[in-house]
């Protein structure tokens, strides 16, 4: 894809003596919802850590908005993604001793926002995802579909052009699963953000625009329908 706002290039990842990642590549367009499927091991999530400048790749290259993401510096890197990049992960990882509003409003304070406006917003994006009545509960106090939804309005508060999804629903129980793919996607779309989104379920990747199959290390694009 020419008009590619992150593109992973012939990337190769090893650990160790093990390779994760072997001549992968993908790309993913602004606003689109992508699914990387494969099964354990295959090297979904690893894709995912480089496509977000998590990790670095041994080989190959990974670009966002036309930068090379290796060659940047990490305070830059680090800032791209609390500013441009959006994270959910499968069992939410919020902060256990911040409330709710507090865990959204975080990446706002880290970026310098005033605790007012940073918990302001982060109301509004609670009330969006259906969680305003759990903004002054921590979440081991919350259900876990309630802290994935807090989870996916941190991801969401910073604005951000991707979020990146890792098995986002894995934690949760069929009918919250739904929920929450449902109001992540339908909210990314209404933001023109794009999604990556890792799962090893068809139910989940449904709700993708089209899949990347990830297996040994490599490839495959399958257009939908």
């Amino acid at each position: 894809m020419t008009d590619a706002l992150l593109k992973a290039d012939s990337i190769g990842k090893s650990f160790g003596p093990t390779k994760a990642l072997d001549g992968a590549s993908m790309s993913v367009a602004e606003g689109e919802i992508v699914a990387v499927m494969g099964p354990s091991g295959s090297g979904k999530s690893t894709l995912l850590h480089c496509l977000a400048g998590i990790i670095a790749p041994d080989a190959g290259t990974v670009t966002y908005a036309g930068q090379d993401l290796g060659a940047m510096p990490d305070v830059p890197r680090s800032a791209l993604r609390r500013t441009e990049f959006g994270f959910v992960f499968q069992f939410g990882q919020l902060v256990p001793e911040l409330t709710c509003v507090e865990n959204v409003a975080l990446p706002l304070r880290l970026h310098g926002r005033r605790r007012r406006d940073a918990e302001a917003k982060a109301r509004d994006w609670l009330a969006r995802l259906e969680v305003d009545d759990v903004a002054g509960k921590r979440p081991g106090e919350v259900s876990g579909g309630q802290g994935q939804r807090v989870a996916v309005a941190r991801a969401l508060v910073t604005g951000p052009k991707v979020i990146f999804a890792d098995e986002p629903t894995g934690a949760l129980d069929s009918l919250n699963g739904e929920h929450v793919m449902r109001l992540l996607t339908d909210t990314a779309r209404d933001t023109g953000a794009a999604v990556v989104l890792v799962t090893h379920e068809p139910r989940v990747a449904a709700y993708a625009d089209r899949e990347v199959i990830v297996r040994d290390g490599h490839t495959r694009q399958v257009e939908f329908a």
